[in-house]
């Protein structure tokens, strides 16, 4: 299987032009399926987007959702109506609602939204003020003081979610592919060619979900993982082990573009990143 990777969209803010350009370019590339990393629109926006993509792309769509994804709503409104617009749909895999999926032989795609937990940096000190929590229902309705308590449960609830996709992986399983929208580690948190700061990381970088990460990556030497994120909209890579490799896609606001194909086969699991702008 070959697929196209794409992260950070933002369609809600896509000119129609550009939105053409992007879908000449995901079918030139000749690809079995397209993955998104997250932030695809908004709460509101995001059914409509998805189906749009799958209706023009004629792919299957492998996907979870960013922070973005659920402004101007809840996270549970928004994920139960995504789920239900899956299931009405043949091509439509929201993979946060979905056990490990066999892509060939001995290669497995599993995905999970993540979030930025505040267990990285130092958030007591951090000048770091985000519209999630003015756009989000579920931080709007806690107040500030339940922030920080928010942030650690959901990215806890995520890195749980995600241990359980990881190991319920079969014996045969040699490759993963992982889909997540906030980086899961410091190192794979790029901003201009750096990695982030104790002020940033907060905000930017899903601790928990990197924990499970390295302790799967820990017991199952010979299973080699490869993690795909976005959020920061800088490129990066970040070697965590020698079976943990993070790439970080990179975006530019009204001008979605394809990050980068992975090609998925019995012997390996490989990203190619295309030359692009961002």
């Amino acid at each position: 299987m070959r697929l196209a990777w794409t992260t950070d969209l933002h369609l809600n803010s896509v000119p129609t032009r550009a939105w053409e350009q992007w879908i000449q370019k995901i079918s030139s590339l000749d690809t079995d399926g397209l993955v998104i990393t997250g932030d695809i629109s908004e709460g509101d926006d995001v059914v409509r987007q998805l189906q749009r993509i799958a209706s023009e792309s004629n792919l299957p769509v492998y996907f979870i959702l960013g922070n973005h994804d659920f402004y101007e709503s809840t996270f549970q409104a928004t994920r139960q109506d995504v789920i239900h617009a899956c299931r009405d749909s043949g091509q439509l895999h929201y993979l946060t609602d979905l056990a490990a999926l066999q892509v060939s032989t001995g290669t497995y795609l599993l995905g999970e939204d993540g979030w930025a937990d505040g267990t990285v940096g130092n958030y007591e000190e951090s000048t770091i003020h985000l519209n999630d929590f003015e756009r989000i229902g579920d931080f709007k309705a806690a107040g500030e003081f339940a922030w920080k308590q928010q942030l650690k449960h959901i990215g806890g609830a995520s890195a749980k979610r995600l241990q359980t996709k990881l190991v319920e992986l079969p014996p045969d399983a040699r490759h993963v592919l992982v889909l997540t929208h906030a980086p899961p580690f410091r190192e794979a948190c790029w901003y201009e060619g750096k990695t982030t700061d104790d002020n940033w990381a907060p905000f930017f970088v899903a601790g928990q979900v990197g924990n499970t990460l390295m302790e799967f990556s820990r017991q199952r030497p010979e299973c080699k993982v490869i993690v795909l994120c976005g959020h920061t909209h800088h490129a990066g890579v970040a070697r965590m082990a020698a079976n943990l490799l993070v790439y970080t896609g990179s975006a530019k606001h009204g001008q979605p573009d394809v990050e980068a194909t992975i090609s998925a086969a019995s012997e390996a699991l490989t990203v190619s990143r295309l030359d692009i702008a961002g």
